[in-house]
């Protein structure tokens, strides 16, 4: 409230806007005690904001109106409709907060695809049809969207020299291949934008974001919404449609067959190769397996890789080679600039030499093959830490059972493996939910199942209580998915009553 007493000294709404969203960027994503932030300080400050009843408190509600959450925005507009009624001044500019019109949406792209860099400007509604008086406080939102991030917003901020960075945006595409510059529909980049912040906001650790992010974040929200909705288009403005399995194996197949290939020694495990760059360009690349850079193809190898497939020796061997052919291949097919092919390549052989350390063959965490294949018949490798919580006994023999002999995949082997893991001395009922909670482990379904659990394990609770724990409220929620990813993400300890 001390903060908001310099709205009375802005000239502009602009000016207003941006320092509003500021502040309330000082509390985004940040964790607070009694629930999520946004209502904790968000709302509580409207609340506060609403006694006060002074100019600052009302200007600071007019801008929460327009810049806060659809929660705040409408206890905001209330609390300051009521002051106006009762007569608390306000600054002239106040009523044209977030009267804006767009003007022209851009975006800057590399010749990679790795990144978009998205301008959307706007200007205030002046004149007395409500049109945009050229000249008067305009504006350009500049938003950094990073594809090999889940494409999430990176980066945001704004600029009041609209025809400068215009100009220097298109001076820099001259003369070079890897750059491109163009004007697009302002649907495409209100979806494309907004797709992209729900990205960065989704992880539940903090995002590799700019340290500026956060004061822009809610300005950005909020001039979105000034621009025509459109089909909702969830990745890249230029995107290829899903690939099938048969769509995949053919292109595959292209690959193996093409000259790019022909050098590989070992045919079956390049062929194995092939299939998980194919499914990395697919699943984490908004279907665009044929597009290469120096970062996507250092991310794949020395991160993806090493968290989620579990690589046989040959594959081991053999992928760093695959994949710098598969980038040969891939640069023709998309005509990637020969700058471009040669800077990837470069990547591929730098990233060689980091590979074997940053890939850890499972077998070495002290565990055979033979076990790991059936902990991991999907390949899964983030898969396994779960996994074997869900199925601590997996080898040896128990009352004449062979456990090497069973398969924690199939339905009827599961519950084997559970009554041996209790003794054989649960009820039907409660073997039932036992199995429930094994099942979704397994599959990992919600996610926040395990990552519960991994907190509780970590506060030294024994897992046969931390089991208990997950089965009471999987049963109390019933089938309701996201109440139930909510009450796993509130569990901070195991209560005294459990």
């Amino acid at each position: 409230m001390q903060a908001a007493r310099e709205l009375l000294a802005v000239r502009s709404p602009l000016d207003a806007e941006l320092m509003v969203s500021d502040m309330v960027g000082a509390w985004w994503r940040r964790p607070v005690r009694g629930g999520d932030v946004e209502q904790v300080l968000g709302e509580g400050l409207v609340d506060y904001a609403a006694k006060a009843g002074t100019p600052a408190s009302l200007t600071l509600l007019i801008c929460l109106a327009y810049l806060g959450t659809s929660r705040q925005g409408a206890k905001a507009e209330g609390a300051a409709l009521a002051m106006m009624e009762s007569g608390v001044a306000r600054p002239g500019w106040a009523d044209r907060v977030g009267a804006v019109k767009h003007t022209g949406c851009y975006v800057s792209r590399d010749a990679y695809g790795d990144q978009d860099t998205v301008i959307c400007t706007f200007a205030y509604r002046w004149n007395e049809d409500q049109t945009p008086r050229h000249g008067q406080d305009r504006h350009a939102l500049v938003m950094v969207v990073d594809h090999n991030m889940s494409g999430m917003a990176r980066d945001a901020w704004v600029s009041s020299q609209v025809d400068k960075l215009l100009e220097q945006a298109r001076a820099e595409t001259v003369g070079n291949p890897m750059l491109l510059f163009e004007e697009i529909e302002p649907q495409q980049a209100r979806a494309l934008l907004e797709s992209a912040m729900k990205a960065t906001k989704e992880p539940k650790t903090p995002p590799p974001v700019s340290d500026s992010y956060s004061a822009y974040h809610a300005f950005a929200r909020a001039r979105l919404k000034a621009l025509p909705p459109g089909r909702k288009r969830p990745a890249p403005l230029h995107i290829e449609a899903p690939y099938s399995r048969e769509r995949r194996a053919m292109l595959a197949a292209e690959f193996l067959a093409s000259d790019a290939a022909e050098h590989l020694s070992d045919p079956s495990a390049a062929s194995r190769c092939a299939d998980h760059i194919i499914d990395y360009g697919c699943e984490q690349d908004f279907s665009r397996p044929l597009r290469v850079s120096p970062t996507k193809c250092e991310t794949f190898l020395l991160d993806w890789l090493p968290r989620k497939v579990m690589l046989s020796v040959a594959e081991q061997e053999a992928m760093p080679h695959v994949l710098a052919a598969w980038v040969r291949f891939a640069a023709h097919r998309t005509g990637l600039p020969e700058t471009g092919l040669k800077a990837t390549l470069d990547a591929v052989w730098e990233a060689i030499g980091k590979f074997p350390a940053a890939y850890r063959d499972p077998t070495s965490f002290g565990l055979d093959r033979p076990l790991l294949e059936r902990l991991l018949p999907d390949g899964d490798l983030s898969a396994l830490a779960r996994r074997a919580f869900a199925f601590p006994f997996l080898q040896g023999t128990h009352n004449g059972v062979d456990l090497d002999r069973l398969n924690p995949a199939d339905e009827a082997d599961r519950r084997v493996l559970l009554e041996i893991d209790h003794g054989g001395s649960l009820d039907e009922e409660h073997l039932a939910w036992h199995e429930e909670i094994a099942t979704r482990m397994w599959e990992g379904d919600p996610p926040q199942l395990w990552e519960a659990a991994q907190r509780l394990l970590d506060l030294g609770h024994d897992r046969h209580d931390v089991l208990h724990v997950l089965m009471e409220i999987a049963e109390r929620i019933g089938d309701h998915p996201d109440e139930l990813a909510a009450a796993l993400d509130d569990i901070a300890d195991i209560p005294d009553e459990l």
